[in-house]
């Protein structure tokens, strides 16, 4: 087998050590680091001195990271390789043998590294994918007032869409405060909610113990925390934006994407498309395109492959968005699909178009170009008559088709 590295290193990481296996030419010298910064700064030396031209080690949780940041400030080429790619032959496992696997595949040039983005744009995942958690964290939390509300036999929730607007907001603040009287607290509605006074009153009758306003007082601070570093890292995030701002405007230019949706494309995806040699493989890892199940010839049912789970959730909201929205491709696509298909695979469909519209548009430099909701019936006439035709006899009727300067019309004469 052809040697592409003459001198390459194997690293078996852990939370506590790195197991590290250098291979220069016929020899092979193991040695074993902790993770702590000062003896990662000697695995680098060591490294350094022996010339080696490539490091690869498995993506093992964030242990990876400090070793990783090490070797990039040192600008030593670095491959950090998916665990389920390198799975070595059962029996005799030790962490000795794992480094020395790696590096034999590494020196023989079989190890495909993952898509490591630069410094910058890993501390802008960072920024944004801890606000995506406390986001989903004040979801959770609005759950759990609910179900304290349940307990107490307050229907609230099932009179209110709302349960977090400032109608109800104030109604569980004086529940809070200890009030009973159902007449003031509804009397808190506002605007179109006033006209549901009778059910908010009839939602309101229940029994409220010490503990659960305890609870619901808590929850509500809670909540108000979350908010208040939901909007420091809303700043932070639109500094740390500013040099990718033409980006994002041209991700929000596409239908369902909104501005967070468009930060978290830009901060996931990057605006370098050329590291993607195509749309299809940014499609494959992002893991929202079908997989490849084929055999004797015949093509099954292949389910999307496992990749990045963020961008793909945040795809399939983008696409389910740009369902309701009128008069547009998307929502032609989505509809279309979804009639045959169903909505979960219509969704994963338009999310694909998304990416693939995002890939070309960040790759050109240009917005997004609406096609219109009739653009997959433009080229289709023919076809179109022949099946409502062909639909229409088969309900009873006998169709003339007569050919118009402006329309095709049918004079339909039932049978």
């Amino acid at each position: 087998m052809n040697v592409i590295y003459e001198c390459c290193c194997g690293m078996d990481v852990h939370k506590n050590t790195i197991v590290a296996c250098l291979i220069l030419g016929r020899k092979k010298e193991t040695r074993t680091f902790s993770t702590m910064t000062s003896s990662l700064l000697g695995l680098v030396d060591w490294l350094k001195n022996a010339n080696c031209q490539c490091v690869a080690m498995e993506a093992t949780g964030a242990y990876w990271k400090p070793i990783y940041n090490l070797l990039e400030m040192k600008e030593m080429k670095t491959l950090v390789v998916n665990a389920q790619h390198i799975k070595a032959v059962p029996g005799r496992k030790t962490d000795v043998k794992d480094s020395e696997w790696i590096a034999d595949l590494l020196r023989h040039g079989l190890l495909n590294g993952s898509f490591i983005p630069n410094r910058e744009q890993r501390e802008l995942k960072e920024l944004v994918r801890y606000r995506r958690s406390i986001v989903q964290e004040r979801a959770r939390e609005l759950n759990r007032i609910q179900k304290v509300l349940e307990g107490a036999n307050i229907k609230l929730a099932s009179v209110v869409s709302n349960i977090d607007g400032k109608s109800s907001r104030d109604m569980l603040d004086m529940l809070i405060a200890g009030c009973n009287d159902v007449d003031l607290i509804a009397d808190k509605a506002q605007m179109r909610m006033r006209r549901k006074i009778p059910q908010i009153k009839e939602a309101l009758y229940g029994f409220m113990g010490e503990h659960q306003r305890i609870l619901l007082g808590l929850m509500l601070k809670h909540i108000d925390t979350l908010e208040e570093q939901v909007l420091s890292l809303d700043q932070q995030i639109r500094e740390k934006m500013k040099p990718v701002n033409e980006q994002v405007t041209i991700a929000d230019s596409i239908p369902g994407v909104g501005e967070r949706s468009a930060q978290v494309l830009i901060a996931e995806i990057g605006i370098n498309m050329n590291q993607f040699p195509s749309s299809s493989n940014l499609a494959s890892w992002v893991g929202i395109c079908p997989g490849n199940n084929e055999s004797a010839g015949k093509r099954k049912n292949g389910k999307t492959r496992k990749g990045n789970d963020i961008l793909r959730t945040t795809l399939i909201e983008c696409a389910k968005s740009a369902a309701h929205q009128k008069n547009t491709y998307l929502s032609s696509q989505f509809s279309r699909i979804a009639a045959r298909r169903g909505k979960n695979r219509a969704a994963v469909a338009v999310a694909h178009s998304i990416l693939t519209a995002l890939y070309y548009m960040l790759k050109n430099n240009t917005v997004y170009k609406e096609l219109g909701a009739d653009f997959f019936d433009a080229g289709r006439k023919a076809d179109i008559v022949k099946k409502s035709v062909k639909r229409l006899q088969t309900l009873g009727f006998s169709v003339t088709i007569e050919q118009s300067s402006a329309a095709c019309y049918s004079n339909l004469v039932p049978s």
